[in-house]
């Protein structure tokens, strides 16, 4: 590649975008306003704001919410003060942050506020999830993220919910990432990430906190193309415990459909698990999670059944890359010995890709049964999903004909 190419991902704008804004919400009562400062960070001696937006030539600014009393039905402005992602304390930045690393620790917070209580790290690549994993200790769950999707990690955002001790670092370390965020870091781990110049490494003190914000409604803004504004209700996912799911059951000419079979606490851990990590997928989704890990995330895809083929899909390939990286420390694509390759092959298609006993996780409903009939095929055993279809007998019929169990939430999960 040319010199001159090569350039334009070392571009360092500067920002047109003022030190303030202000939000006015105008109704015949009464005037409430949201009042922002531009966020920045003093490298070298200097003050920087974002390094650039989603590409190079895109200025972009950050701004932290300092001062509102707006009140909005469910959503309240959350008091000043109580910053996350908008105000990272900047521990190491041999390139300071751009947008997207901003929007990928984000929604890793996102996805971390509901899973507080073990620790649990998310792995954020271009503001999707590729790998999440809850486990006793931090390491174990970091290197179980880690490996749920190798590939896709690769220069991706690691968020933890746990102070960094130095045996997750250095598992972090062996790995190439671009941010590393987390609520504090052990004697010494910044040290050892200092070896890695480029890495950012964010501190986000008020993480401990961060289960508050679990049922916090918040205005979200999404600009348009002629600088209209659509403004709307965050999203909080009602169902987050076992009490709040329903066995699936449905009414069609007459006639009532029910589910068979009660989930077992592990199914409705991974099921509950699984939804929590749905609230940080682009929709249209279908996720696969087994032993509170992903194995296999599908995002972004317009029909359902076709994103629940990708799911599967990605399960089998990042299985074998697992494989062939833990017995040859290689990738699976590098790997030239055809014999080893049969092999991997063999194992990943006895265990169909990781996906005997696991948990289907739909961010909307099954139009019809083909959607929940991938995953039956893979020897799922269980299944969580809106429910709400005029076909919902069809996926029910589906699911006890293998022995699999259903859960509604009886809400959906869309993110865009």
């Amino acid at each position: 590649m040319p010199e001159d190419l090569k350039k334009i991902y070392k571009t360092i704008l500067g920002d047109h975008f003022p030190e303030k804004m202000e939000i006015h919400f105008i109704d015949a009562q009464k005037t409430q306003k949201l009042i922002y400062e531009k966020v920045g960070w003093i490298i070298e001696g200097e003050k920087k704001g974002l390094r650039y937006g989603e590409n190079p030539g895109q200025e972009a600014a950050l701004y932290k919410l300092i001062n509102g009393n707006l009140v909005l039905g469910e959503a309240q402005t959350l008091q000043a003060g109580r910053y996350l992602a908008s105000d990272p304390a900047l521990l190491q930045s041999g390139k300071h942050p751009g947008k997207t690393n901003i929007t990928d620790a984000d929604n890793a917070l996102n996805i971390l506020r509901y899973l507080m209580d073990r620790p649990t790290a998310v792995i954020v690549k271009h503001n999707n999830p590729c790998g999440v994993a809850r486990a006793d200790t931090l390491e174990e769950a970091y290197i179980k993220a880690n490996l749920a999707d190798r590939v896709a990690a690769f220069g991706g955002c690691i968020a933890l919910n746990r102070s960094v001790d130095r045996a997750t670092a250095e598992a972090v370390l062996a790995q190439y990432a671009e941010v590393v965020v987390a609520p504090e870091f052990e004697a010494g781990v910044l040290d050892l990430f200092a070896k890695k110049k480029n890495l950012r490494v964010i501190r986000i003190p008020n993480m401990a906190a961060l289960a508050d914000f679990a049922e916090a409604r918040t205005v979200e803004f999404k600009s348009l193309i002629d600088g209209g504004i659509i403004a709307q209700l965050s999203y909080v996912p009602k169902t987050q415990k076992k009490e709040d799911l329903v066995l699936a059951a449905c009414e069609y000419k007459g006639k009532t459909y029910r589910i068979q079979r009660e989930p077992t606490p592990r199914e409705v851990d991974d099921m509950l698990f699984g939804w929590m990590v749905e609230a940080g997928v682009t929709s249209n989704s279908v996720l696969y999670v087994k032993d509170q890990t992903t194995v296999g995330i599908g995002t972004g895809e317009q029909d359902r059944v076709g994103v629940a083929e990708i799911a599967r899909d990605k399960a089998y390939r990042k299985l074998a890359d697992r494989y062939a990286f833990e017995a040859y420390q290689i990738p699976y694509n590098d790997l030239k010995d055809a014999d080893k390759k049969a092999d991997i092959d063999a194992r990943v298609a006895e265990e169909k890709g990781g996906l005997i006993g696991a948990a289907m996780v739909s961010d909307a409903f099954f139009p019809f049964r083909d959607g929940v009939d991938v995953g039956i095929r893979e020897g799922i055993s269980c299944v969580i999903q809106p429910g709400g279809s005029e076909n919902d007998y069809q996926s029910i019929e589906a699911c006890n004909e293998a022995g699999v169990t259903m859960v509604f939430t009886g809400q959906r999960s869309f993110k865009h």
